[in-house]
């Protein structure tokens, strides 16, 4: 009698499907998974999932990262945590007015070849549900954004990302590569709420109070889930002479999100073309 094998996914090589299974989210392994995840989120508003992409993976990325070096908007910008205009009325001290610098090297999704293996298991529904299901999300669009869905971002040596919010809900990261020195990711769960901005609160992490920041473990392959509208996060300064590689996934639950104008010129010194009516 022969067996029929259900085809691989096309991202197989790409994720460690014996730990994370992915493809097969309504088996007891799979719903333990997200439940995982579900209860790590709840509990400090960030997830992560070590040895989620296979080492192969990750040093192609790297190696493609290398190689698209040339292609990357080096950015060398201050804004403030809002990425709004600032409010120079206001006191210097204020969230508003307060000046935090980002410094990267960003390649932007169209220049990310579409057989790259981050590209493949980001295009793919069965990571889209993954996502939406521990999010507990009924509904879940991957980016429209010709430049934003999934980027590559390098450090380099003297590099940071500043502190800000996201503009979106949540994010999702894979490390690729961390740096000799500095690099760390830094968070504060909960620093603002829909409802309040919480001005007081977000002015003593920017007057470097440190009580109340974590810092979001990740060694290379690991996807990570982050609540980052209300968290305030930012990357240290980059030290050493190894650039630190990371991706953003970016997700949204309309199917038509992109970047706003200001943001997308401070990332990768272009506008996203703006659908046809």
């Amino acid at each position: 009698m022969s067996h029929t094998t259900a085809a691989q996914p096309v991202y197989a090589d790409v994720v460690d499907l014996g730990a994370y299974p992915i493809h097969d989210l309504d088996s007891d392994a799979g719903k333990a998974l997200i439940e995982r995840c579900r209860q790590s989120l709840a509990k400090d508003g960030c997830c992560t999932l070590p040895g989620f992409v296979k080492p192969a993976a990750v040093s192609r990325m790297v190696e493609l990262a290398n190689q698209l070096e040339n292609k990357a908007w080096i950015s060398d910008k201050t804004h403030n945590v809002y990425f709004e205009p600032f409010d120079e009325a206001l006191d210097a001290k204020h969230p508003l007015a307060h000046h935090e610098r980002s410094a990267k090297h960003g390649i932007a999704y169209d220049c990310i070849p579409e057989n790259a293996p981050l590209r493949r298991l980001y295009e793919s529904d069965d990571l889209t549900r993954f996502i939406g299901l521990v999010l507990e999300k009924p509904v879940l669009y991957r980016s429209a954004d010709p430049l934003d869905a999934l980027q590559i971002t390098r450090f380099h040596p003297g590099e940071e990302l500043g502190w800000h919010f996201d503009r979106s809900e949540f994010s999702i990261t894979v490390m690729y590569q961390k740096p000799d020195q500095g690099g760390d990711f830094e968070y504060v769960p909960g620093l603002r709420t829909k409802t309040d901005e919480c001005y007081d609160e977000v002015r003593k992490v920017l007057q470097a109070d440190r009580s109340r920041i974590k810092v979001q473990s990740g060694e290379p392959g690991t996807l990570a889930f982050f609540h980052g509208h209300c968290a305030m996060h930012r990357v240290t300064l980059i030290h050493g002479n190894t650039p630190r590689i990371n991706s953003v996934l970016t997700y949204g639950e309309h199917d038509n999100m992109r970047l706003n104008d200001l943001t997308s010129d401070l990332f990768y010194g272009r506008t996203s073309p703006q659908p046809k009516a």
